[in-house]
Protein backbone atom coordinates (compact mmCIF):
# COMPACT_ATOMS: atom_id res chain seq x y z
CA UNK A 1 0.00 0.00 0.00
CA UNK A 2 1.23 3.44 -1.28
CA UNK A 3 0.79 6.69 0.45
CA UNK A 4 1.20 10.04 -0.95
CA UNK A 5 3.35 12.61 0.64
CA UNK A 6 3.16 16.13 -0.33
CA UNK A 7 5.00 19.08 2.01
CA UNK A 8 3.06 22.25 2.94
CA UNK A 9 5.69 24.15 0.99
CA UNK A 10 4.93 21.71 -1.75
CA UNK A 11 0.85 21.88 -1.49
CA UNK A 12 0.59 25.59 -0.93
CA UNK A 13 3.01 26.37 -4.46
CA UNK A 14 1.02 23.92 -6.44
CA UNK A 15 -2.54 25.19 -5.25
CA UNK A 16 -1.51 28.94 -6.30
CA UNK A 17 -0.54 27.48 -9.85
CA UNK A 18 -2.86 28.53 -12.28
CA UNK A 19 -3.34 25.55 -15.12
CA UNK A 20 -2.07 27.37 -18.64
CA UNK A 21 -2.84 26.12 -21.98
CA UNK A 22 0.44 25.04 -23.46
CA UNK A 23 1.55 25.34 -27.07
CA UNK A 24 4.42 24.23 -29.36
CA UNK A 25 6.33 21.34 -29.47
CA UNK A 26 8.54 22.52 -26.17
CA UNK A 27 4.59 21.70 -24.30
CA UNK A 28 3.07 18.72 -25.35
CA UNK A 29 0.08 17.91 -24.26
CA UNK A 30 -0.78 17.77 -21.08
CA UNK A 31 -1.15 14.41 -18.82
CA UNK A 32 -4.14 13.39 -17.31
CA UNK A 33 -2.16 13.70 -13.57
CA UNK A 34 0.40 16.34 -13.97
CA UNK A 35 2.19 15.92 -10.83
CA UNK A 36 4.85 13.81 -9.95
CA UNK A 37 4.10 12.15 -6.55
CA UNK A 38 6.37 10.71 -3.94
CA UNK A 39 5.51 7.17 -2.92
CA UNK A 40 6.86 6.12 0.58
CA UNK A 41 6.85 2.39 1.33
CA UNK A 42 5.30 1.62 4.35
CA UNK A 43 8.09 -1.16 4.95
CA UNK A 44 11.89 -0.02 3.96
CA UNK A 45 10.78 3.44 4.04
CA UNK A 46 12.80 4.28 0.55
CA UNK A 47 11.32 6.98 -0.96
CA UNK A 48 10.69 6.65 -5.15
CA UNK A 49 10.27 9.35 -7.23
CA UNK A 50 7.53 7.72 -9.93
CA UNK A 51 6.59 9.87 -13.29
CA UNK A 52 2.50 9.28 -13.99
CA UNK A 53 3.58 9.97 -17.35
CA UNK A 54 6.60 10.39 -19.81
CA UNK A 55 5.05 12.78 -21.60
CA UNK A 56 4.13 15.62 -19.20
CA UNK A 57 5.90 18.69 -19.86
CA UNK A 58 5.13 19.79 -16.15
CA UNK A 59 8.56 18.07 -15.25
CA UNK A 60 10.73 19.44 -17.98
CA UNK A 61 13.85 21.02 -17.16
CA UNK A 62 15.25 23.95 -18.15
CA UNK A 63 19.32 24.71 -18.57
CA UNK A 64 19.66 25.51 -14.46
CA UNK A 65 17.91 22.04 -13.67
CA UNK A 66 14.20 24.11 -13.11
CA UNK A 67 10.93 22.43 -14.02
CA UNK A 68 7.99 24.30 -15.61
CA UNK A 69 5.84 24.25 -12.05
CA UNK A 70 9.23 25.96 -10.22
CA UNK A 71 8.72 28.75 -13.15
CA UNK A 72 5.02 29.23 -12.83
CA UNK A 73 5.65 30.12 -8.95
CA UNK A 74 8.20 32.14 -9.75
CA UNK A 75 5.23 34.18 -12.12
CA UNK A 76 2.91 35.43 -9.70
CA UNK A 77 0.76 36.80 -12.34
CA UNK A 78 2.31 35.66 -15.26
CA UNK A 79 -0.11 36.64 -18.09
CA UNK A 80 -1.61 33.20 -19.42
CA UNK A 81 -3.83 32.97 -16.60
CA UNK A 82 -7.12 34.20 -18.63
CA UNK A 83 -6.85 31.08 -20.32
CA UNK A 84 -8.59 29.34 -16.82
CA UNK A 85 -10.13 26.07 -16.66
CA UNK A 86 -11.97 25.88 -20.24
CA UNK A 87 -12.70 22.56 -21.41
CA UNK A 88 -10.40 21.30 -24.23
CA UNK A 89 -7.81 23.75 -23.19
CA UNK A 90 -6.64 21.55 -19.76
CA UNK A 91 -7.32 17.92 -18.31
CA UNK A 92 -11.16 17.63 -18.11
CA UNK A 93 -10.32 16.08 -14.65
CA UNK A 94 -9.59 19.63 -13.43
CA UNK A 95 -12.29 21.69 -16.05
CA UNK A 96 -15.27 19.05 -14.40
CA UNK A 97 -18.90 18.62 -15.15
CA UNK A 98 -20.19 20.32 -12.47
CA UNK A 99 -19.67 23.61 -13.21
CA UNK A 100 -20.41 23.08 -16.83
CA UNK A 101 -17.53 22.48 -19.69
CA UNK A 102 -16.36 26.52 -19.11
CA UNK A 103 -15.91 25.99 -15.40
CA UNK A 104 -14.09 29.79 -15.82
CA UNK A 105 -16.85 32.27 -15.36
CA UNK A 106 -14.93 35.71 -15.72
CA UNK A 107 -13.05 34.34 -19.13
CA UNK A 108 -15.91 36.67 -21.06
CA UNK A 109 -15.38 39.57 -19.23
CA UNK A 110 -11.38 39.32 -19.45
CA UNK A 111 -12.06 39.64 -23.01
CA UNK A 112 -13.60 43.14 -22.91
CA UNK A 113 -10.57 45.27 -22.41
CA UNK A 114 -10.56 45.06 -26.09
CA UNK A 115 -13.07 47.59 -28.00
CA UNK A 116 -14.69 46.33 -31.18
CA UNK A 117 -16.52 49.38 -31.97
CA UNK A 118 -20.04 47.39 -33.08
CA UNK A 119 -21.82 50.38 -31.73
CA UNK A 120 -20.74 52.85 -34.38
CA UNK A 121 -23.74 52.50 -37.01
CA UNK A 122 -23.97 54.67 -40.13
CA UNK A 123 -21.53 56.49 -42.22
CA UNK A 124 -18.94 59.00 -40.92
CA UNK A 125 -16.53 61.18 -42.56
CA UNK A 126 -13.40 61.02 -40.99
CA UNK A 127 -10.72 63.86 -42.13
CA UNK A 128 -8.00 62.79 -44.74
CA UNK A 129 -5.20 64.47 -42.51
CA UNK A 130 -6.33 62.66 -39.76
CA UNK A 131 -6.62 59.53 -41.62
CA UNK A 132 -2.69 59.72 -42.66
CA UNK A 133 -1.61 60.93 -39.86
CA UNK A 134 -2.81 57.46 -37.41
CA UNK A 135 -2.72 55.53 -40.19
CA UNK A 136 1.13 56.07 -41.11
CA UNK A 137 2.03 55.94 -37.14
CA UNK A 138 -0.02 52.32 -36.81
CA UNK A 139 1.41 51.12 -39.90
CA UNK A 140 5.23 52.25 -39.14
CA UNK A 141 5.21 50.30 -36.02
CA UNK A 142 3.96 47.60 -37.56
CA UNK A 143 7.19 47.70 -40.19
CA UNK A 144 9.72 49.01 -37.44
CA UNK A 145 11.41 45.79 -37.31
CA UNK A 146 12.56 46.21 -41.32
CA UNK A 147 12.68 50.10 -41.44
CA UNK A 148 15.95 51.97 -41.47
CA UNK A 149 15.06 54.72 -39.13
CA UNK A 150 13.34 55.25 -35.73
CA UNK A 151 10.08 54.91 -35.50
CA UNK A 152 8.35 56.79 -32.49
CA UNK A 153 6.09 54.32 -30.47
CA UNK A 154 3.76 57.41 -28.96
CA UNK A 155 1.66 59.75 -31.41
CA UNK A 156 -0.01 62.50 -29.16
CA UNK A 157 -3.21 63.80 -30.92
CA UNK A 158 -3.72 67.25 -29.15
CA UNK A 159 -5.96 70.19 -29.84
CA UNK A 160 -8.95 72.68 -28.87
CA UNK A 161 -12.21 71.08 -26.76
CA UNK A 162 -14.78 68.86 -28.46
CA UNK A 163 -13.00 68.57 -31.90
CA UNK A 164 -13.39 64.84 -32.00
CA UNK A 165 -10.01 63.37 -31.46
CA UNK A 166 -11.39 60.10 -29.94
CA UNK A 167 -13.96 59.34 -32.03
CA UNK A 168 -12.07 60.76 -34.98
CA UNK A 169 -9.23 57.65 -33.99
CA UNK A 170 -12.08 55.46 -33.31
CA UNK A 171 -13.41 55.80 -36.79
CA UNK A 172 -10.10 54.80 -38.37
CA UNK A 173 -9.53 51.82 -36.03
CA UNK A 174 -12.92 50.20 -37.17
CA UNK A 175 -12.17 50.95 -40.90
CA UNK A 176 -8.56 49.02 -40.51
CA UNK A 177 -10.12 46.20 -38.57
CA UNK A 178 -7.81 47.35 -35.46
CA UNK A 179 -8.92 46.34 -31.70
CA UNK A 180 -7.38 48.33 -29.53
CA UNK A 181 -7.19 48.72 -25.68
CA UNK A 182 -8.46 51.52 -24.42
CA UNK A 183 -7.79 53.40 -21.21
CA UNK A 184 -8.95 56.77 -19.54
CA UNK A 185 -6.97 59.95 -17.93
CA UNK A 186 -8.84 58.70 -14.92
CA UNK A 187 -7.18 55.52 -14.75
CA UNK A 188 -3.77 56.77 -14.05
CA UNK A 189 -4.01 57.67 -10.23
CA UNK A 190 -4.74 54.87 -7.60
CA UNK A 191 -4.64 54.81 -3.65
CA UNK A 192 -1.77 51.95 -4.20
CA UNK A 193 1.79 53.02 -5.46
CA UNK A 194 2.74 52.03 -8.51
CA UNK A 195 -1.17 50.28 -9.24
CA UNK A 196 -1.76 52.87 -12.93
CA UNK A 197 2.07 52.06 -14.05
CA UNK A 198 1.52 48.56 -13.57
CA UNK A 199 -1.79 49.11 -15.59
CA UNK A 200 -0.25 50.37 -18.63
CA UNK A 201 1.97 47.58 -18.92
CA UNK A 202 -1.02 45.22 -18.54
CA UNK A 203 -2.74 46.32 -20.97
CA UNK A 204 0.19 47.01 -23.24
CA UNK A 205 0.92 43.18 -23.06
CA UNK A 206 -2.79 42.33 -23.55
CA UNK A 207 -2.72 44.44 -27.15
CA UNK A 208 0.33 42.31 -28.07
CA UNK A 209 -1.81 38.96 -26.72
CA UNK A 210 -4.60 40.45 -29.41
CA UNK A 211 -2.08 39.97 -32.54
CA UNK A 212 -1.04 36.57 -30.89
CA UNK A 213 -3.76 34.55 -30.20
CA UNK A 214 -6.35 36.72 -32.16
CA UNK A 215 -4.11 37.66 -35.29
CA UNK A 216 -5.87 41.16 -35.32
CA UNK A 217 -3.91 44.05 -35.02
CA UNK A 218 -3.84 46.05 -31.70
CA UNK A 219 -2.62 49.13 -29.99
CA UNK A 220 -3.39 51.19 -26.84
CA UNK A 221 -5.10 54.14 -26.85
CA UNK A 222 -5.14 56.53 -23.56
CA UNK A 223 -7.67 59.83 -24.03
CA UNK A 224 -7.15 62.84 -22.40
CA UNK A 225 -3.93 62.15 -21.14
CA UNK A 226 -2.94 65.40 -19.89
CA UNK A 227 -5.92 65.60 -17.47
CA UNK A 228 -3.96 62.42 -16.13
CA UNK A 229 -0.22 63.69 -16.09
CA UNK A 230 -0.64 67.33 -16.99
CA UNK A 231 0.73 70.18 -14.49
CA UNK A 232 -1.74 73.10 -13.55
CA UNK A 233 -0.94 75.97 -11.13
CA UNK A 234 -0.07 74.18 -8.06
CA UNK A 235 -1.00 70.82 -8.38
CA UNK A 236 1.17 68.53 -6.56
CA UNK A 237 2.75 65.97 -8.90
CA UNK A 238 2.15 62.33 -7.26
CA UNK A 239 4.13 59.10 -7.04
CA UNK A 240 1.78 57.32 -9.34
CA UNK A 241 2.60 60.10 -11.91
CA UNK A 242 5.98 59.58 -11.75
CA UNK A 243 5.51 55.80 -12.25
CA UNK A 244 3.29 56.09 -15.38
CA UNK A 245 5.40 59.04 -16.69
CA UNK A 246 8.05 56.72 -16.39
CA UNK A 247 6.26 53.66 -17.06
CA UNK A 248 5.27 55.59 -20.85
CA UNK A 249 8.85 56.54 -21.63
CA UNK A 250 10.46 52.92 -21.16
CA UNK A 251 7.67 51.33 -23.35
CA UNK A 252 9.47 54.18 -25.68
CA UNK A 253 12.20 53.33 -25.69
CA UNK A 254 12.01 49.08 -25.12
CA UNK A 255 8.84 48.41 -26.72
CA UNK A 256 9.04 44.66 -26.66
CA UNK A 257 10.60 44.21 -22.91
CA UNK A 258 8.19 44.56 -21.07
CA UNK A 259 7.74 43.35 -17.44
CA UNK A 260 4.42 42.98 -15.29
CA UNK A 261 6.63 41.81 -12.20
CA UNK A 262 7.67 38.54 -12.62
CA UNK A 263 11.25 37.65 -13.54
CA UNK A 264 13.10 38.97 -16.91
CA UNK A 265 13.07 36.33 -19.13
CA UNK A 266 15.30 35.90 -22.42
CA UNK A 267 12.30 34.90 -24.37
CA UNK A 268 9.74 36.89 -23.20
CA UNK A 269 9.47 38.88 -26.17
CA UNK A 270 6.54 41.45 -26.66
CA UNK A 271 5.35 42.19 -29.83
CA UNK A 272 5.54 46.26 -30.42
CA UNK A 273 2.19 48.10 -29.38
CA UNK A 274 1.34 51.69 -31.11
CA UNK A 275 0.38 53.90 -28.33
CA UNK A 276 -1.78 56.60 -29.05
CA UNK A 277 -2.69 59.48 -26.60
CA UNK A 278 -5.24 62.17 -27.14
CA UNK A 279 -5.24 65.68 -25.23
CA UNK A 280 -5.77 69.26 -25.02
CA UNK A 281 -2.29 70.48 -23.54
CA UNK A 282 0.73 68.61 -24.09
CA UNK A 283 2.65 71.80 -22.69
CA UNK A 284 1.21 70.31 -18.93
CA UNK A 285 3.05 67.13 -19.60
CA UNK A 286 6.69 66.02 -18.29
CA UNK A 287 8.86 67.50 -21.11
CA UNK A 288 10.98 64.12 -21.40
CA UNK A 289 7.91 62.18 -22.42
CA UNK A 290 6.90 64.50 -25.19
CA UNK A 291 10.23 64.55 -27.01
CA UNK A 292 11.22 63.97 -30.81
CA UNK A 293 12.27 60.27 -30.53
CA UNK A 294 9.39 58.90 -28.14
CA UNK A 295 6.31 60.95 -29.34
CA UNK A 296 5.13 62.46 -32.42
CA UNK A 297 2.97 65.03 -32.12
CA UNK A 298 -0.23 65.58 -34.11
CA UNK A 299 -2.08 68.82 -33.71
CA UNK A 300 -5.80 68.55 -34.60
CA UNK A 301 -7.42 71.53 -35.43
CA UNK A 302 -9.97 71.08 -38.37
CA UNK A 303 -10.68 73.49 -40.86
CA UNK A 304 -14.01 74.72 -42.30
CA UNK A 305 -14.12 72.03 -44.95
CA UNK A 306 -13.49 69.46 -42.13
CA UNK A 307 -16.60 70.46 -40.64
CA UNK A 308 -19.05 70.99 -42.84
CA UNK A 309 -17.89 67.50 -44.14
CA UNK A 310 -18.51 66.10 -40.69
CA UNK A 311 -21.69 67.51 -39.53
CA UNK A 312 -22.94 67.14 -43.30
CA UNK A 313 -22.64 63.16 -42.41
CA UNK A 314 -24.36 63.90 -38.86
CA UNK A 315 -27.06 65.38 -40.27
CA UNK A 316 -27.60 63.61 -43.91
CA UNK A 317 -29.77 60.85 -42.66
CA UNK A 318 -32.74 63.51 -41.54
CA UNK A 319 -32.43 65.10 -44.64
CA UNK A 320 -30.39 68.52 -43.95
CA UNK A 321 -28.76 69.43 -47.55
CA UNK A 322 -24.83 70.46 -47.85
CA UNK A 323 -25.87 73.78 -48.56
CA UNK A 324 -28.06 73.86 -45.41
CA UNK A 325 -25.06 72.75 -43.11
CA UNK A 326 -23.01 75.26 -44.48
CA UNK A 327 -25.31 77.78 -43.49
CA UNK A 328 -25.65 76.43 -39.87
CA UNK A 329 -21.55 76.50 -40.24
CA UNK A 330 -21.47 79.73 -40.81
CA UNK A 331 -24.41 81.39 -38.17
CA UNK A 332 -22.03 79.65 -35.63
CA UNK A 333 -18.47 80.33 -36.33
CA UNK A 334 -15.60 78.90 -34.21
CA UNK A 335 -17.47 76.81 -32.58
CA UNK A 336 -16.19 73.00 -31.59
CA UNK A 337 -17.82 70.38 -33.56
CA UNK A 338 -19.41 68.85 -30.48
CA UNK A 339 -21.25 72.39 -30.55
CA UNK A 340 -23.10 71.04 -33.53
CA UNK A 341 -23.57 67.49 -32.30
CA UNK A 342 -25.27 69.39 -29.47
CA UNK A 343 -27.67 71.21 -31.83
CA UNK A 344 -29.46 68.16 -32.88
CA UNK A 345 -29.76 66.67 -29.25
CA UNK A 346 -31.76 70.37 -28.20
CA UNK A 347 -33.74 69.77 -31.13
CA UNK A 348 -35.38 66.68 -29.33
CA UNK A 349 -36.03 68.34 -25.93
CA UNK A 350 -39.87 69.20 -27.51
CA UNK A 351 -40.63 66.20 -28.58
CA UNK A 352 -39.43 63.88 -25.67
CA UNK A 353 -41.41 66.48 -23.28
CA UNK A 354 -44.53 65.74 -25.38
CA UNK A 355 -44.03 62.29 -25.25
CA UNK A 356 -43.87 62.36 -21.35
CA UNK A 357 -47.35 63.74 -21.68
CA UNK A 358 -48.58 61.23 -23.56
CA UNK A 359 -47.27 58.59 -21.00
CA UNK A 360 -49.09 60.19 -18.32
CA UNK A 361 -46.61 63.04 -16.91
CA UNK A 362 -43.26 63.38 -15.40
CA UNK A 363 -45.09 61.79 -11.96
CA UNK A 364 -46.05 58.57 -13.39
CA UNK A 365 -42.97 58.17 -15.94
CA UNK A 366 -40.60 55.83 -13.52
CA UNK A 367 -43.72 53.35 -12.66
CA UNK A 368 -44.70 53.59 -16.28
CA UNK A 369 -41.03 52.79 -17.28
CA UNK A 370 -39.69 50.54 -14.74
CA UNK A 371 -42.91 48.81 -13.71
CA UNK A 372 -44.93 48.24 -16.10
CA UNK A 373 -45.85 44.15 -17.79
CA UNK A 374 -44.09 42.83 -20.62
CA UNK A 375 -47.34 42.95 -22.56
CA UNK A 376 -47.87 46.93 -21.65
CA UNK A 377 -45.97 48.98 -24.37
CA UNK A 378 -44.97 52.73 -24.06
CA UNK A 379 -46.01 55.12 -26.82
CA UNK A 380 -44.18 55.20 -29.74
CA UNK A 381 -41.93 57.61 -29.69
CA UNK A 382 -41.73 60.03 -32.55
CA UNK A 383 -38.42 61.60 -33.83
CA UNK A 384 -38.77 65.52 -34.85
CA UNK A 385 -38.16 66.13 -37.49
CA UNK A 386 -34.83 68.59 -38.56
CA UNK A 387 -35.34 71.98 -40.16
CA UNK A 388 -32.27 74.27 -40.52
CA UNK A 389 -34.97 76.42 -38.26
CA UNK A 390 -35.10 74.41 -35.57
CA UNK A 391 -31.13 73.92 -35.48
CA UNK A 392 -30.60 78.00 -35.81
CA UNK A 393 -32.67 78.11 -32.60
CA UNK A 394 -31.11 75.32 -30.68
CA UNK A 395 -27.89 77.00 -31.13
CA UNK A 396 -28.83 80.35 -30.40
CA UNK A 397 -29.87 78.96 -27.17
CA UNK A 398 -26.78 77.24 -26.34
CA UNK A 399 -24.55 80.38 -27.53
CA UNK A 400 -27.09 82.47 -24.75
CA UNK A 401 -25.56 79.80 -22.02
CA UNK A 402 -22.16 80.07 -23.39
CA UNK A 403 -22.13 83.50 -22.88
CA UNK A 404 -23.82 83.52 -19.43
CA UNK A 405 -21.35 81.35 -18.35
CA UNK A 406 -18.72 83.58 -18.87
CA UNK A 407 -19.91 87.20 -17.65
CA UNK A 408 -21.78 86.04 -14.91
CA UNK A 409 -19.22 84.78 -12.18
CA UNK A 410 -20.69 83.68 -8.94
CA UNK A 411 -17.86 82.77 -7.62
CA UNK A 412 -17.34 87.04 -7.23
CA UNK A 413 -20.45 87.08 -5.20
CA UNK A 414 -19.79 84.27 -3.20
CA UNK A 415 -15.54 84.50 -2.71
CA UNK A 416 -15.56 88.55 -2.15
CA UNK A 417 -11.78 88.50 -1.75
CA UNK A 418 -11.14 86.09 -5.02
CA UNK A 419 -8.93 87.46 -7.25
CA UNK A 420 -9.89 88.62 -10.72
Amino acid sequence: MASICCSASQFSKFSSLSLLKASGPAFPNFSSSPFSVRCTGQNDGDEVKKRLSNQSSWEAQDAEGRDYLYRLGQEADNMNIAVGQRAGVIDDLFAGNFLGKDSDIVFDYRQKVTRSFEYIQGDYYIAPVFMDKVVCHIVKNYLAHILNTKVPLILGIWGGKGQGKSFQTELIFQAMGVEPVIMSAGELESERAGEPGRLIRDRYRTASQVIQNQGKMSCLMINDIDAGLGRFGNTQMTVNNQIVVGTLMNLADNPTRVSVGQNWRETDITNRIPIIVTGNDFSTIYAPLIREGRMEKFYWQPNREDIVNIVHRMYEKDGISKEEVMRVVDTFPNQALDFYGALRSRTYDRSILKWIDDIGGFENFGKKLLSRRKDNSLPVFTPPEQTVEALLDSGYSLIKEQKLILETKLSKEYMKNIDD
